[in-house]
């Protein structure tokens, strides 16, 4: 049996969907975190920028807070640790999550259920 690919191509590709299809249509909620998962808190050391990527994969998934040690790439590169902040920074407001500083060293990343609590006022990370 062969499919015809172009009758479909020719449906999504004219301008009358709504005659088409209607006014009904689906909607897709993004995936959310099981309801028994636990939330686990997790250290990471950030040596060089390529560190960044397992904190940000751990982020995305969605049951992880991050604690991340700065100071040895403080130390080496300072234009790479804007680099590093700067691209977690992007990840969290993705993720609707939360981000700040504490210490001169450690930086904590929430996902979108935690936030973070601020005595005195908000802690920027510029």
């Amino acid at each position: 049996m062969a499919f015809d690919f172009g009758k479909i191509k020719e449906k999504f590709s004219s301008n009358n969907l709504s005659e088409d299809f209607g006014d009904e249509f689906v909607e897709i909620t993004p995936r959310e975190r099981k309801i028994n998962s636990k939330i686990v808190i997790r250290p990471f050391v950030v040596e060089d920028f390529a560190d960044i990527k397992p904190v940000l994969d751990a982020l995305r998934e969605g049951t992880t807070v991050a604690l991340v040690n700065i100071k040895p790439l403080k130390e080496r590169d300072l234009v790479e640790l804007k680099r590093a902040v700067n691209k977690l920074k992007k990840t969290c407001d993705a993720i609707e999550g939360d981000i700040a500083g504490f210490g001169e060293d450690w930086i904590v990343v929430t996902p979108s259920f935690g936030s973070i609590y601020r005595a005195g006022g908000q802690i920027k990370l510029d």
